[in-house]
């Protein structure tokens, strides 16, 4: 907890303490429109949206090792989504955050690359991991491919992101440290996470290109959640 006290000392230098810049005022103008775009759609409205299911697995994925099997994917014209934990890949090109010294399972690769030919960073690009092909269900056949344009909601937030990497055939539920650290989740590869109550869904048939563009993603993901939840 911050202690909120202030000796005569700390009170008057202050006082004489410049006053926040324009070029730094400007800067938190353009962070905080950013957040307000990301938020266009409400969290609300999109949970509304997919409260029913219809699965399109055939079957069900466990949200780790050793859980029980009771996730399914489901979808609608539109989208695929499924409601799950949210595990942290901190996969891909090598950070401060993420690396072999802070994730015992770290990996250089992701399943999908930069237009440039690097792996993606985890670090700060917003992106989430689908489950490998298998009899389960197989993301391919649903209109989704690297860059597909998900949105991904935690409380009553909202995050676009991109479809990055793939994870393990019969577990589901997992992002990228930029995507957890965007929603407010603990984006700590060894413990970080949430061990429930996110949903992610992926709109159909729509990719971000070049992938890493971060800002594309939110374009569409604005648009395409609009049309999903059936706003004007």
């Amino acid at each position: 907890m911050r202690v909120q006290s202030l000796t005569l000392a700390a009170a008057s230098a202050a006082l004489l303490a410049p006053t926040t810049s324009p070029a730094t005022e400007l800067a938190a103008a353009r962070t905080e429109q950013a957040v307000r775009r990301e938020g266009d759609v409400e969290a609300a409205d999109l949970l509304a949206r997919v409260r029913e299911c219809a699965p399109v697995s055939r079957g069900h994925y466990r949200s780790d090792d050793g859980t029980a099997a009771t996730i399914p994917v489901c979808g609608t014209r539109q989208a695929v989504f499924w409601k799950a934990d949210m595990d942290i890949d901190c996969d891909g090109r090598p950070g401060s955050h993420c690396n072999r010294r802070t994730d015992p399972l770290f990996s250089d690769a992701t399943a999908y690359q930069q237009s440039d030919g690097r792996y993606l960073s985890a670090e700060t690009l917003p992106y989430i991991v689908v489950p490998a092909p298998s009899g389960i269900w197989d993301y391919r056949e649903h209109g989704v491919r690297g860059g597909a344009v998900a949105a991904v909601v935690y409380g009553d937030r909202v995050q676009y992101a991109v479809v990055g990497d793939v994870g393990p055939d019969r577990i589901i539920g997992e992002a990228s440290y930029a995507t957890a650290k965007a929603l407010g989740i603990r984006p700590d590869p060894r413990g970080g996470g949430a061990p429930s109550g996110v949903t992610y869904i992926v709109f159909k048939d729509v990719q971000v290109k070049p992938i890493e563009d971060h800002a594309a993603a939110v374009a569409a993901g604005e648009r395409l959640a609009r049309l999903f939840v059936g706003a004007k």
